[in-house]
């Protein structure tokens, strides 16, 4: 390595002491022809008399003392540079790799306090998140209260779809929440559909005529094309609760926790490029803080091997699981992930591989049951304090809570917004008025819009 200081005499007096070159004029020599010259450098035996001029540069000659120094700098310099060179070698690469990887996942502090990896994400929260008010928009009104009204948001909340009403109530006291359009990131289209539709407040042909009628309302989603617009759709036939979704809504942001359920469907509405999966709903009764009035067996006092969550609905693997239970009375079910295509709430950043197992659907039997009777327990107490570090992640509790669901679907969003919104139908002048193709402005976009 060498450390050349620009116009400096140390430099000068370092390079040539190295090399034995004299501080004499760097000029020819009077007695030497040009000829002379040109014939000696083509010559194996020449040598150059000199380099560096000290007069040529006005400057006094190097003396032995700037020699010395700039041989003592050179030596210092590779020391250095060698002591780094060993620090960083004497580092593990296992431990390197672990605290690269350790950066993507989530982490809690020792008072459970949740950190997001700042790749993709950013250090902090900083969302602008408009709501749709029901009365804004014709037609939100029939998507949150059905045909009459008379569905109310409390009759909503619970149960399986129970998501749809509390993402809404979250986001309305949420201080990420705008009331200015103009400086939204986002845009947030409260819809109750899976509910109303259960309930008789709507059926699918009204669904899909009531949503495109409010989407014709929105300048801001005829701006970007849906992009910057979040959708919730909390059951398993995701954003087919409204037929047209893959004309109208396929680019917007779907929230929805189960993305490989098509519900007969020949496609699934969940993509995971723009899409996130959400925790599903949890009854809030059972999610209180507050004094433990239970404590979770040992495993060493417990009866059963594992317990089934689900339905059998027809499926050869679910069905194969009762019967199994019907054998084995002590072992009744299996508490691994059966579905080979499930995805899983906030999986950039949590790592499944310590907290589940994951088992072929195609392989279970016998096989399946043994290989869970044959873990040992240290490991399983291991994957249950894994989990109990995350779990808070599947309530959705208020915003003040360090962790919760919402946390996570905030960071998630973060994740999604663009700085530049544009869509086929949208157009701009050198003068950066957004236009569309008939070059009317953007502020003077009228409802109805037509959509694609």
């Amino acid at each position: 390595m060498f450390l050349l200081l620009e116009h400096s005499r140390i430099s000068v007096c370092f390079l040539s002491f190295l090399f034995s070159f004299p501080s004499s004029s760097l000029t020819k020599h009077p007695h030497t022809s040009t000829s002379q010259t040109e014939n000696k450098m083509g010559s194996p035996n020449f040598k150059p008399t000199r380099i560096f001029s000290p007069h040529h540069h006005n400057s006094p000659p190097c003396t032995r003392t700037h020699q010395i120094g700039a041989l003592l700098l050179v030596a210092s310099t590779f020391f250095l540079v060698r002591l780094f060179d060993h620090s960083f070698s004497t580092c593990p690469p296992s431990s390197l790799n672990h605290d690269h990887t350790s950066q993507n996942f989530v982490h809690f502090s020792d008072g459970g306090s949740l950190s997001w990896p700042q790749i993709g994400y950013g250090s902090h929260l900083s969302l602008k998140i408009y709501v749709y008010e029901e009365d804004e928009i014709g037609g939100l009104k029939e998507l949150l209260r059905g045909r009459e009204g008379k569905i109310s948001a409390d009759a909503c909340v619970k149960g399986q779809w129970g998501t749809q009403v509390k993402i809404h109530r979250l986001l309305l006291q949420s201080r990420f929440r705008t009331r200015k359009k103009e400086e939204a990131n986002l845009f947030f289209v409260p819809a109750y559909v899976k509910c109303v539709r259960m309930m008789g407040g709507l059926n699918d042909k009204e669904i899909n005529s009531t949503y495109v009628k409010a989407l014709s309302q929105m300048p801001y989603f005829r701006r970007s094309g849906g992009r910057d617009h979040i959708f919730v759709f909390p059951s398993g036939a995701g954003a087919h609760l409204f037929r047209s979704w893959a004309t109208y809504i396929n680019r917007s942001i779907i929230l929805t926790p189960e993305g490989d359920r098509t519900d007969k469907k020949d496609t699934s509405s969940f993509n995971t490029w723009k899409d996130i999966i959400i925790p599903g709903n949890v009854e809030d009764g059972m999610t209180k803080r507050g004094a433990v009035t239970a404590q979770p067996l040992p495993l060493s006092k417990r009866k059963y091997l594992a317990n089934y969550l689900g339905r059998a609905q027809g499926k050869a693997g679910r069905l194969k699981l009762i019967e199994l239970a019907k054998q084995y009375p002590d072992k009744e079910c299996v508490p691994v992930i059966l579905s080979d295509q499930a995805e899983f709430p906030f999986q950039n950043v949590i790592d499944y591989t310590q907290i589940s197992i994951k088992w072929p659907s195609t392989r279970i039997g016998l096989e399946l049951l043994e290989y869970l009777e044959s873990i040992p327990d240290e490991d399983v107490e291991r994957m249950i304090g894994a989990g109990r570090q995350v779990r808070c992640l599947w309530v959705y509790a208020p915003e003040f809570e360090s962790c919760s669901a919402m946390q996570g679907i905030l960071w998630e969003l973060q994740r999604k917004v663009r700085q530049f919104h544009q869509s086929a139908e949208t157009f701009w002048l050198h003068n950066r008025t957004i236009v569309n193709r008939n070059l009317v402005e953007f502020s003077s976009w009228k409802p109805p819009m037509p959509l694609p």
